[in-house]
């Protein structure tokens, strides 16, 4: 395969994926600032935190509002990572790879487009938000069936499943460091129905509210949200989970290729310096920097595996 390909392939993913990552933070973000009696801004600037967006928002907006923050992360095209952005760009990528698709996985990532771009023409208004997100959500799990039910299990989806993982382990990371380490400070004492509220609202933000009350129970205890989002392995979201899978995809590519580059060998590190241990270690070593040094490790293991497959070329 081409190198332009293969990173063809992994942008698709990526993109998509973030889309989906970001539209569910949007609506987190909504209903975390409801929870706010007072200010509601504050939880709206730790949305464009986690979403890596904060700087390029200041550098249009001087204060921080509702209005344009839900518009900066939706729609704005100087935001090069807003969704109507991300999806324009999996699109294009799609239509550089046409020929590696299937029919279904093209036409659903085209018809993606085709609905964002209809829908987000003019700002959406607070009545419409909603809707909006949960037709991003639909659409993003539409390309995700399309790949998983006709995609044959060669090389291309071998590209498609490292970028949908890796951007997954990245979002999980990002949401986890800048929520968690925001409410810490009330984290161990007595939980307020607002504290409560907020933790459920950080298990909604990666759709993990079923099953982390299937595995811990109604009770939302910080330590077990922090395991669950990190350590449990059937959790699709959590860290565990996708550098298992990176691995695994990367292991393929090595048997199809006869080929094992640095990145096969980062990514056997990165779950080994941050995933053979238990919760009470990385507590002890500091979550935030668990958290931050583990997302550097990820964003240098991404790169190495555009430097190995050539995606440039």
């Amino acid at each position: 395969m081409l190198g332009k390909t293969a990173g063809g392939l992994f942008w698709m993913s990526r993109y998509l994926e973030r889309a989906e990552n970001t539209a569910r933070l949007l609506e987190t973000g909504q209903r975390m600032a409801l929870t706010r009696t007072k200010n509601s801004a504050e939880e709206w600037g730790s949305v464009l935190k986690t979403a890596g967006v904060l700087d390029g928002y200041h550098a249009k907006y001087d204060v921080i509002s509702k209005d344009n923050a839900v518009d900066w992360v939706l729609r704005d095209a100087e935001n090069s990572s807003s969704i109507k952005s991300v999806i324009k760009q999996a699109r294009d990528n799609a239509r550089l790879v046409r020929t590696a698709l299937t029919h279904d996985v093209w036409s659903a990532v085209n018809s993606t487009w085709m609905q964002i771009d209809e829908v987000m023409k003019r700002r959406v208004n607070e009545r419409d938000l909603p809707a909006t997100l949960e037709l991003i959500r639909h659409q993003a799990a539409l390309v995700r069936g399309a790949t998983l039910g006709t995609m044959l299990r060669n090389d291309i989806f071998d590209f498609t499943r490292i970028g949908t993982f890796v951007e997954r382990a990245d979002n999980t990371g990002r949401i986890l460091d800048v929520k968690y380490y925001v409410l810490l400070p009330t984290a161990f004492a007595v939980g307020s129905s607002l504290d409560n509220i907020q933790w459920e609202s950080i298990l909604r933000s990666v759709g993990a509210g079923g099953g982390y009350r299937m595995t811990h129970g109604e009770k939302t205890r910080p330590s077990d949200i922090a395991q669950f989002l990190i350590l449990d392995q059937r959790m699709p979201r959590s860290l565990h989970f996708c550098c298992r899978k990176i691995q695994e995809n990367l292991s393929y590519l090595k048997k199809d290729y006869g080929f094992a580059g640095p990145s096969c060998e980062a990514s056997n590190a990165l779950y080994e310096k941050y995933l053979d241990q238990n919760i009470a270690d990385i507590f002890e070593f500091g979550l935030h920097e668990y958290i931050q040094d583990f997302l550097t490790d990820l964003g240098n293991l991404s790169r190495q595996i555009e430097i190995d497959y050539r995606f440039y070329e």
